[in-house]
């Protein structure tokens, strides 16, 4: 069995020792029924990762202490950016976990007029919050030794408006084939609408703000499974996939 990965939200170095966090404790102890001796590693997200060693493993603590670090190289050289609007229900979820996997540095979540959920406030927090755990929980099991950024929820409008650097790709149907596209710049953003796309002025007015328009083919794929395509095409043709 792989040893376990543990995400640590503080400032890592070897020799240090410390307490894993509780949910970090919990999923070590319950979850991996791990015991005193045992080896994992652990990553503070900021590059890199440590070996470690649990040396003190209760009902609620786990205590650590930090190994030697490993300078590991699995982060993408190229970096992307997605831009998605917001799904229904826990598809969000799903398309962190795979953006996770696939390499991206940042997911911008954007409530677009198709969007069915309407997050403001507390519970905006609260569910930004949620998908950061996802991110962490999804670094840990695939190797990354950063963790991307989940960016607050905005509206479509004001996301749209503010300035940016990084050019964008828009994917739409009835567009020029991605595959089809010269190498991408990075970084890159993906923008993908939510359930039914983006509506007639959000698509013309991220035309307007420099988007370029790609297709992913003759079909229309769903919003939880178009930027696992865009991303999967994009390494593949350009980026982690090729020899």
């Amino acid at each position: 069995m792989a040893t376990p990965r543990i995400h640590c939200d503080l400032k890592l170095g070897p020799g240090a020792q410390f307490q894993l966090a509780p949910e970090a404790a919990q999923h070590a102890a319950k979850s991996l029924r791990l015991k005193a001796g045992d080896a994992l590693v652990v990553f503070d997200g900021r590059g890199g990762e440590y070996d470690a060693t649990i040396t003190r493993i209760d009902r609620d603590r786990v205590d650590v202490k930090v190994g030697a670090f490993r300078d590991a190289g699995r982060e993408s050289a190229r970096v992307l950016g997605l831009v998605q609007g917001l799904p229904e229900a826990d598809k969000m979820d799903w398309i962190i976990q795979k953006a996770t996997e696939l390499g991206v540095a940042w997911i911008q979540p954007v409530i677009c007029e198709r969007s069915v959920v309407r997050l403001t406030g507390e519970r905006a927090e609260r569910r930004v919050a949620h998908w950061r755990r996802v991110a962490i929980a999804a670094a840990e099991q695939c190797g990354r030794t950063r963790v991307p950024e989940v960016r607050p929820t905005s509206t479509f409008l004001n996301w749209i408006a503010a300035p940016n650097e990084a050019p964008r790709w828009l994917l739409a149907p009835d567009a020029p084939a991605l595959a089809a596209h010269a190498a991408p710049p990075s970084p890159l953003e993906l923008v993908v609408g939510p359930e039914g796309g983006l509506a007639e002025r959000e698509h013309d007015l991220a035309l307007d703000r420099g988007c370029e328009a790609l297709s992913l083919g003759p079909r229309i794929l769903r919003t939880e499974t178009a930027p696992v395509v865009a991303l999967a095409a994009i390494h593949a043709l350009w980026g982690d996939f090729r020899p």
